[in-house]
């Protein structure tokens, strides 16, 4: 259903540091550098499927995050969700909520890390743990 998630940045080169390093964790190689008709450029990870856009704000705007919303992605195993926490931190990001480690609920349990970007946008690694 989704083709793609955006988020904006206000130092792309270090976003580009930050998102190489946990996305590289899921398999994801080199971003596709791209330059918008309006001369901002923006970042294009792809993988299996999946595209993560990171782009200057086209507005010229300041970057900012989406008070609510949270982008997740989905890991392999509880080892991989660790990697990516692990790198966010290393990589500029903040661990929020609790630590990664198991959540469950009325219909499943759940492997999981939340982490912040350098430029505030929430993000989760989640491994669904079969029952």
């Amino acid at each position: 259903m989704i083709n793609h998630v955006m988020v904006g940045s206000n130092d792309l080169e270090r976003s580009k540091q930050f998102y190489d390093a946990v996305l590289g964790v899921l398999g994801a190689g080199e971003p596709v550098r791209n330059t918008a008709a309006s001369g901002h450029v923006r970042l294009f990870y792809r993988h299996n499927g999946n595209t993560l856009g990171v782009s200057q704000p086209i507005n010229d705007e300041p970057a900012t995050f989406a008070n609510g919303g949270t982008i997740a992605f989905r890991c392999d195993s509880p080892e991989q969700v660790h990697a990516f926490h692990d790198a966010a931190v290393a990589h500029g990001g903040t661990s929020v909520e609790d630590p990664p480690g198991l959540r469950k609920d009325a219909h499943a349990s759940y492997y999981l890390a939340y982490v912040r970007d350098p430029d505030g946008n929430k993000l989760c690694a989640i491994h669904r743990v079969a029952t």
